[in-house]
């Protein structure tokens, strides 16, 4: 069978959520992929919960499994992450899209068609990130603050597309690229040298190697998940540290500060000056080394005008 895609899953003691992710991957409106599955340094039945799944609603996608052990310096993200998605190389030609996601994702049944029509030879495509809503109720300070987020990082991108708009990455569209919904082809991934071994960061570290080899990132909003708005995770410095923290603000009474949008201003606008002479990558390069911005604003009320 010709593959289109592979999702690409590490997994570390993931037996609470792994099922769901079968079974919404089960439900997608496509069924020419693959999964891969690295599951890594767990002691849980993670393995056997989805294979469970994978026989209880009898799937017709195909499921790969890898076991390791990776030793305490290389036991992280990084090295699990592109464990999967080596093994998702593999099993695809070099057109072949691979889609990372995470074990605690839901993702909807348009999701990896989605993928499949937004993700052309040079693209990398991040997928919006959405609290999944089936813990709403268990956890109303997250969701009451993400929404005030939602309408700050909305307002950021209305300065950006206004000011500095990216011509491969126009409205209207989100800003989200994490390991949660990512996908690129098995060429670009190869050509980018795969996913850095780091421990935190190994995400956002592929897609600055994917844009250096030529990649251009597109933040369609057809293209989205859900995760879990859990507050102990995986991997370090985390979402799940940032779910922590929103659950600390919320008890504290206290409210996140932001830099003002006055700053994001003057971002775009240096950003739109120094495009012209650096470049894409050497653009994101530069933009590291400015000073960061200052947070001096109180994140605004959802729907506020900041």
């Amino acid at each position: 069978m010709n593959l289109a895609a592979c999702v690409c899953v590490p997994a570390r003691n993931e037996a609470q959520h792994i099922g769901q992710l079968i079974e919404a991957l089960a439900q997608q409106t496509v069924q020419n992929f693959s999964a891969a599955i690295c599951i890594n340094n767990s002691s849980d039945a993670t393995r056997a919960t989805a294979m469970s799944a994978m026989r209880k609603i009898n799937a017709r996608f195909h499921l790969h499994v890898v076991e390791c052990e990776f030793e305490p310096g290389l036991a992280h993200a990084g090295s699990a992450r592109r464990a999967a998605m080596d093994l998702g190389a593999e099993l695809l030609s070099a057109g072949g899209i691979l889609i990372s996601t995470d074990a605690d994702c839901r993702p909807p049944e348009i999701w990896v068609e989605a993928n499949l029509q937004h993700c052309a030879t040079d693209h990398i495509v991040g997928g919006r990130i959405e609290l999944d809503e089936l813990e709403a109720d268990a956890m109303p300070a997250i969701f009451s603050i993400r929404s005030r987020f939602d309408a700050y990082w909305a307002a950021v991108r209305a300065i950006e597309d206004a000011i500095d708009p990216v011509e491969w990455d126009m409205p209207p569209r989100h800003g989200d690229h994490t390991g949660a919904s990512l996908a690129l082809s098995v060429d670009l991934y190869r050509r980018a040298g795969g996913v850095p071994l780091i421990s935190t960061g190994e995400d956002h570290a592929l897609v600055d190697a994917a844009i250096a080899a030529g990649g251009r990132l597109v933040h369609p909003n057809v293209v989205w998940t859900r995760a879990s708005a859990r507050t102990a995770g995986r991997a370090e410095a985390g979402m799940a540290a940032d779910m922590q923290q929103w659950i600390d603000y919320a008890n504290s009474g206290n409210v996140p500060i932001v830099p003002a949008l006055v700053h994001w201003e003057a971002r775009a606008r240096w950003r739109r000056r120094a495009r012209k002479v650096l470049g894409t990558t050497a653009l994101r390069e530069a933009e590291r080394s400015l000073v960061p911005m200052p947070c001096d604003m109180l994140l605004p009320e959802a729907g506020a005008t900041a």
